[in-house]
């Protein structure tokens, strides 16, 4: 049974803000890539159309590397990557919600599956 709820999120300076519905009853990913590790992000995914940007798009910076297929966004004013995008395997498209950066969640009562990007 699914715990689908409305978040709100955004970056740490306000510009960027977001709607997204989430199950945060399921785990969220920890990866130890290496731009997850640096960064910290512990990401929730969501279809496209359970994401909604309020405000930010212009404020937004995209960075991608190797394949290309990720697009690793941030603030451009305060440097928060808060979420990104790109396709499932079966190439439908997907957000990954960084859930640090969404109001009121309690980041100590949500369970964590460990994933091993750097092996990818």
């Amino acid at each position: 049974m699914t715990e689908l709820k409305t978040y709100e999120g955004g970056c740490h300076c306000g510009k960027v803000r977001y709607s997204v519905k989430l199950d945060l009853s399921q785990p969220v990913v920890s990866c130890n890539c290496s731009i997850c590790s640096k960064t910290g992000t512990m990401l929730g995914f969501v279809p496209v159309e359970n994401f909604t940007l309020r405000s930010g798009e212009k404020d937004l910076t995209d960075y991608q590397f190797n394949k290309k297929v990720i697009h690793h966004l941030f603030c451009s004013t305060c440097g928060v990557r808060s979420f990104g995008k790109g396709t499932t395997p079966d190439g439908r498209q997907m957000v990954a919600v960084n859930v640090r950066c969404l109001d009121g969640v309690d980041l100590e009562s949500i369970k964590v599956m460990k994933v091993d990007g750097k092996s990818f």
